[in-house]
């Protein structure tokens, strides 16, 4: 990526810093296989949504720049907005097919960047283990030749966690799969992940 782009997201490496301190001592995450993360070239990094810090965990894996598409809601609170602005963050109105959006994420990805998304739409709050994935990810993906990089997260957000867990999975493209194959794909590996992250745990 050039560094003139490079300078647009400095917070965001600041706030990855201050916040890996921070967030390490306080949930005592446990990272699994960030090594699979791809050090340049374009990336989509997806899994499971179940809390507001999702994100985090991510972040914190890995020294590249992951640019997050987030609801606009946050960009309108004035409370809130300078802080997603500034960690780069793409606002998506979610009550419309918003290329706007898209367009922003595919420009990142051009330039080799990291898009972080989370293929279920919204936060699972409820009762099914892994709600259907969007296509937005593999459409992405197809059309930037980036490399998706699917995790896993279980667990829950408490102070010095036992079980707060992220676990990443082996990179692919979707090269000549249909966007349904590889969105199938893309589901039953974070269902996978899921799943040994919770195996691990009762053994």
């Amino acid at each position: 990526m050039k560094k003139n782009k490079k300078k647009k997201y400095i917070m965001y490496h600041i706030y990855r810093v201050v916040l890996g301190i921070l967030f390490k001592l306080y949930y005592n995450p446990k990272i699994i296989n960030k090594e699979v993360i791809p050090k340049e070239g374009p990336i989509l990094i997806v899994g499971n949504h179940k809390h507001v810090y999702d994100q985090c965990l991510t972040i914190i894996a890995t020294k590249r720049t992951i640019r997050y598409m987030a609801k606009k809601e946050y960009f309108d609170n004035k409370k809130l907005a300078w802080f997603f602005k500034s960690a780069g963050c793409i606002p998506v109105d979610r009550s419309k097919k918003d290329n706007k959006s898209v367009s922003a994420a595919l420009e990142f990805l051009n330039e080799d960047g990291a898009i972080g998304l989370f293929p279920e739409g919204t936060r699972n709050k409820t009762k099914d283990f892994l709600l259907p994935f969007k296509f937005g990810t593999v459409s992405m993906a197809a059309k930037t030749n980036a490399t998706i990089i699917p995790f896993g997260l279980t667990g829950d957000y408490k102070f010095r966690s036992k079980n707060l867990k992220v676990r990443y999975g082996k990179p692919f493209k979707v090269g000549n799969m249909t966007l349904e194959e590889a969105n199938n794909k893309l589901y039953k590996e974070v269902e996978r992940l899921m799943k040994e992250n919770l195996k691990e745990e009762n053994n």
